[in-house]
């Protein structure tokens, strides 16, 4: 994907799966600014983005940024899309992706405002995109399907996810501000962790994971 940015001289793009809410939680992948990343999926910004909103609703490719309107245009759109620019994130094309499963996912490009280059994407290159799109989400689901493996191990989601957060040098605070949930009960997924590695501290249960190739980017 990165490889594929630099060919179309777009700086960012996001993935955001949009599985059937009993199945499990949006997944994300992005290269965005782990700032904005942190406070999107603390804000739990999924539920409201008008982006997101649309792709539900759309089967098409899409053009979006503060000069073009989504959904009812609320007073809510406008400051996510105010926040968002103070990172960069000021327009983009999104083509939604609709699987078997009955879930699916949203694959964003993204740019500055005024970039050029996302509009020669809008204009040249929507159709092939949209197969891009949908060959990068067969990939994630094939690979997510065995990432809760780690070492040889097999971890809860939030086990794996409050291990890498862990990784990424967030405290056991900050960890359950990005996850919702207490300081406490991510201490105990990481207790669950490290008993499950066979470790005493968490830090040797990062070092599993980085043996396991499922250190965090």
């Amino acid at each position: 994907m990165t490889n594929l940015l630099v060919a179309f001289e777009v700086s960012q793009f996001a993935y955001l799966s949009l599985p059937p809410p009993e199945l499990d939680q949006p997944r994300y992948i992005s290269n965005y600014p782990e700032p904005w990343t942190s406070h999107y999926l603390r804000q739990r910004y999924q539920a409201i983005d008008p982006v997101i909103t649309c792709a539900e609703r759309s089967d098409t490719p899409f053009h979006w940024g503060k000069k073009f309107t989504l959904g009812d245009g609320s007073a809510d759109q406008y400051k996510f899309f105010d926040e968002a620019a103070e990172f960069g994130i000021c327009s983009g094309l999104t083509i939604p992706v609709r699987d078997r499963l009955g879930g699916g996912a949203v694959l964003t490009f993204v740019a500055d405002e005024d970039c050029p280059a996302l509009m020669r994407l809008v204009d040249r290159y929507t159709r092939a995109l949209q197969l891009v799109a949908t060959c990068y989400h067969i990939h994630v689901r094939r690979i997510c399907s065995e990432e809760n493996i780690v070492d040889g191990v097999r971890l809860t989601r939030r086990e794996l996810e409050c291990l890498q957060w862990a990784a990424r040098g967030k405290s056991a605070w900050e960890t359950g501000e990005i996850l919702g949930i207490t300081r406490r009960t991510v201490a105990f997924h990481l207790d669950n962790t490290r008993a499950k590695l066979g470790v005493r501290t968490v830090a040797q249960a990062i070092s599993r994971l980085s043996s396991s190739n499922r250190f965090p980017g």
